[in-house]
């Protein structure tokens, strides 16, 4: 199977845009909207009856781009809500209604794809490995996702179990990124097991979502915190997500890693985890943490007392969107240059050549420094972007 039309033209006006906005955007890294017209009926009755919140407790696309202008986020990055799928017994219908929790977050990027990146979702315990797989596959091939997610922690399966690794392959293979739910609620996602999941494609960024946190105790949470925060200076190509942490252990790690520089001052993007994190409440307490480490010879940190001037507005907007802007950007180029993309581009090339005979070679020019892709009905020239996690073999090193 090779991409399809829209996703190519997904992929093709996602790239567009975040290049041109990289420099300024805010981006949530971590929500969770979802599709009313999926809500069960006992999940109907409890929203009517009960307005407080709950675990859990869905908002619609339409509430996450309000709840996205009240805090002055321009861009989220959205997965589907696992607390408002019910599963069953049955693998099948397991598929179904996952797919449709995909389908829907497909659906709100395409009606407003300037505000939301999408990104895929499956579960290989609840589908079953083959059914999982072709999910990845649809996320990817059929709607254009750069990122497919695992949850180890609610579905209850070992983050570097060989099926989950075999799944990894799989949306590695198709030019995606794998991204995990990661942290301290569960006994299945310990530091070692992203350890042996970052390890097994070196060179190939992969996204650990919470970054330790996840919605543990404190005290409970304190040894993955502390182990997550060495795990990524030791593998560069583990980007993290900031989110559902305690925040003082957030500042601690946008501290080192800002100390540690590239790749690694590159390899964090803040979130909130909305719905079950407000985007206001988050957004607002990241804008007054970074405004404390702008001052950092006021700062109680002994670290940037030494160095004071370490989050400059260049650093800070690296944090609040572009470090994950540029992850997306390098996997969209990568999915647009995949043999998929080319076997679409050959195929849609074929075609136009049988309409339009004598109009030309179709020939594609190159430009130096970039590549010139036929996308759309338009041809835009792309630039490389090699800062931050899963720096290639292939690609220029900006690691320094």
């Amino acid at each position: 199977m090779a991409l399809t039309g829209l996703a190519r033209d997904t992929i093709a006006r996602r790239l567009q845009h975040l290049q041109s906005v990289r420099d300024r955007v805010v981006i949530d890294a971590d929500t969770h909207p979802s599709s009313p017209a999926l809500y069960s009926d006992a999940l109907r009755r409890r929203l009517a009856a009960d307005p407080n919140y709950f675990h859990g407790r869905p908002i619609s696309g339409e509430e996450l781009l309000r709840d996205m202008d009240h805090a002055g986020v321009d861009m989220a990055l959205c997965w589907q809500n696992p607390a408002a799928i019910t599963y069953t017994d049955d693998p099948r219908e397991n598929f179904a209604a996952l797919r449709a929790a995909n389908v829907a977050i497909a659906e709100l990027a395409q009606r407003n794809p300037t505000r939301v990146i999408p990104a895929g979702w499956t579960d290989p315990k609840a589908l079953g490995e083959d059914e999982a797989a072709q999910l990845v596959q649809l996320c990817v091939e059929e709607w254009g996702f750069p990122i497919v997610k695992m949850n180890p922690a609610q579905n209850r399966f070992p983050i570097d179990s060989p099926v989950v690794l075999r799944m990894v392959d799989r949306i590695v293979a198709l030019g995606a990124v794998p991204a995990f739910h990661f942290g301290a609620d569960t006994a299945f996602t310990p530091a070692e097991g992203l350890r042996t999941v970052a390890l097994r494609h070196p060179e190939w960024p992969v996204i650990g979502v919470h970054m330790g946190g996840g919605g543990p105790a404190y005290v409970e949470g304190e040894p993955l915190y502390q182990a997550a925060r060495a795990l990524g200076l030791s593998c560069p190509n583990i980007f993290f997500v900031l989110s559902a942490k305690r925040d003082t252990h957030m500042e601690s790690d946008l501290i080192t890693y800002r100390l540690a520089g590239p790749p690694f001052a590159h390899n964090i993007a803040v979130a909130s985890d909305a719905p079950y994190g407000r985007i206001s409440w988050n957004f607002g307490g990241f804008r007054a943490m970074f405004a404390t480490l702008r001052d950092g010879a006021a700062h109680g940190d002994p670290r940037l007392r030494a160095n004071p001037g370490l989050f400059d507005n260049a650093a800070v907007h690296d944090f609040m969107g572009r470090n994950l802007a540029d992850l997306v950007i390098r996997t969209d180029l990568r999915l647009l240059r995949s043999p998929a993309a080319a076997e679409h581009e050959v195929a849609a090339g074929e075609a136009h050549a049988d309409g339009d005979q004598g109009e030309g070679d179709g020939e594609q020019d190159s430009t130096e420094g970039g590549e010139h892709l036929e996308v759309a009905g338009f041809a835009k020239v792309v630039e490389q972007h090699c800062h931050g996690a899963g720096v290639g073999a292939d690609q220029e090193d900006c690691r320094g």
